[in-house]
This record gives C-alpha cells, sequence and structure tokens, in this order.
C-alpha cells in the first residue's frame, strides 16, 4: 500500500502518550499514529449501504431486551428454514 506524508499538530501531552505506547508496544510512533488516522477515517465514512439491510415491523415503543432477542432469534430461524437450528434443549 502506497501512502501519502502529511502533517499535523498535536497536543504535546497526546504525542508523549504515543511515544510511550510505541515503545511499549515495540512498534513506531507513526504506525500507532497511522492506526489513529484508520480509525477516525472509518468512523466518519459515509457508507453506500446501511450496516443492518433487516427491518423489523413493531409498534414504535422500545421493547425490552428479552423481547428484542427473541424476535431477532424468530427471524434467523425463520431465515435458516426448518431442520437447521440448533434446537431449544441444551445441557447445563
Amino acid at each position: 500500500m502506497s501512502m501519502k506524508r502529511t502533517n499535523v499538530y498535536a497536543d504535546p501531552e497526546d504525542l508523549a502518550i504515543i511515544k510511550e505506547a510505541a515503545k511499549r508496544r515495540g512498534i513506531s510512533e507513526a504506525e500507532i499514529i497511522r492506526q489513529g488516522i484508520h480509525l477516525a477515517a472509518m468512523a466518519n465514512r459515509v457508507w453506500d449501504e446501511p450496516l443492518f439491510s433487516r427491518t423489523f415491523e413493531g409498534s414504535g415503543r422500545t421493547l425490552p431486551k428479552s423481547e428484542v432477542r427473541d424476535t431477532v432469534a424468530e427471524a434467523v430461524r425463520r431465515e435458516a428454514g426448518p431442520g437447521s437450528g440448533s434446537g431449544s434443549g441444551s445441557a447445563a
């Protein structure tokens, strides 16, 4: 992968933390900064497609955690088809 050089102003305290982390991890400071840039880029990326393509019909009210879990599990069972599930029994 080719890289492009850029200059960035950074807080001296942040640079000190990066320097310490690079030494502790045995990698270059530049590598930590590249990782940070990548995380920032991905956090601000606009995706062409939605992260979740499934939608569920509902009442518009906030569901309790158990109802969300049951609704998703039922959708997965329907999508997987008969005979492909792991069954409802489990060994304790």
